[in-house]
């Protein structure tokens, strides 16, 4: 990100809005970039390598202090984990990948299918249980998605599963009935389960700033834990997590990096702003 703007002394007014011109590419967004500009500013480096040093603080900083562990404790039931974004983002590949990843901790899960408005998602769902060889309880096209995700959780409590992962719809006619539907959903599994551990929203990262009003507006109706930033191995740049996590306090938890099961890996703070800087992570 910084290369255009590295090597050299001087800390002229081009290096300063080169280096904001460079944050906002790289998806933090106006404001937040602005911030942190003004932030380095303040740390009066004496080079452009003591402000890209200041800049890697800065950003770390905004990584502090948030719990990035996967909470599915049921406490002797099923832990709830819901999964929510918009279509598109990744949610129902994600869902399978957190089933691999626990089951890699000796956790056994059931998956819970949904997204009952678009038939694709039960099927490829149904496709990723069977190749992790997991349960997956699903219900017909238009079914009561809260209804299903009930029966999931029950399945699950009955069959001596640890974690029951629900998939979600990401897209319904209008986004106030998303959200109306997403926060049943919720409702549904408290009432069942005393409690959901986690809501996890998908977030694909190549939506830059877009992906932080998505964000806002699932954090706000119905109580996000944690992000997923998914699609990291292309063009992505990725940028978007600072400003969530500056702005919504939304920890990210784990980023996605490919399609394979394996794909998935615990947000490592940083990892990511080394990356976002386009140092060497070595």
């Amino acid at each position: 990100m910084l290369r255009s703007i590295a090597g050299g002394d001087r800390l002229d007014s081009d290096f300063w809005e080169g280096l904001e011109e460079a944050l906002v590419s790289a998806d933090i967004g106006v404001e937040v970039s602005t911030e942190l500009v003004a932030a380095v500013r303040r740390g009066k480096p004496s080079d452009r390598a003591g402000a890209r040093s200041l800049l890697a603080e800065e950003m770390l900083a905004s990584f502090t202090d948030r719990d990035r562990t996967l909470a599915c404790s049921g406490n002797g039931a099923p832990g709830v984990v819901m999964v929510v974004g918009v279509n598109g983002a990744g949610k129902t590949t994600t869902a399978a990948k957190i089933a691999h990843l626990l089951a890699s901790q000796e956790k056994e899960c059931l998956l819970g299918a949904a997204d009952t408005y678009r038939p694709a998602a039960q099927q490829q769902l149904a496709v990723w249980a069977q190749s992790l060889g997991v349960d997956v309880v699903g219900g017909r096209e238009g079914a009561d998605p809260a209804a299903v995700a009930r029966d999931a959780w029950s399945a699950a409590k009955s069959r001596g599963r640890e974690v029951v992962i629900i998939d979600t719809a990401g897209r319904l006619h209008s986004k106030t009935h998303l959200m109306s539907q997403l926060q049943k959903i919720k409702r549904v599994l408290v009432n069942a389960a005393g409690k959901v551990d986690e809501v996890l929203l998908v977030l694909d990262a190549s939506t830059g700033q877009n992906g932080l009003a998505q964000a806002r507006e699932f954090c706000d109706r119905v109580g996000v834990t944690g992000v997923v930033l998914t699609k990291l191995d292309g063009t992505a740049r990725g940028g978007v997590a600072v400003a969530v996590e500056r702005r919504l306090g939304a920890p990210v938890k784990m980023v996605g990096t490919g399609e394979g099961l394996t794909d998935l890996a615990p947000f490592s703070a940083q990892t990511f702003v080394r990356a976002l800087l386009e140092e060497d992570p070595s």
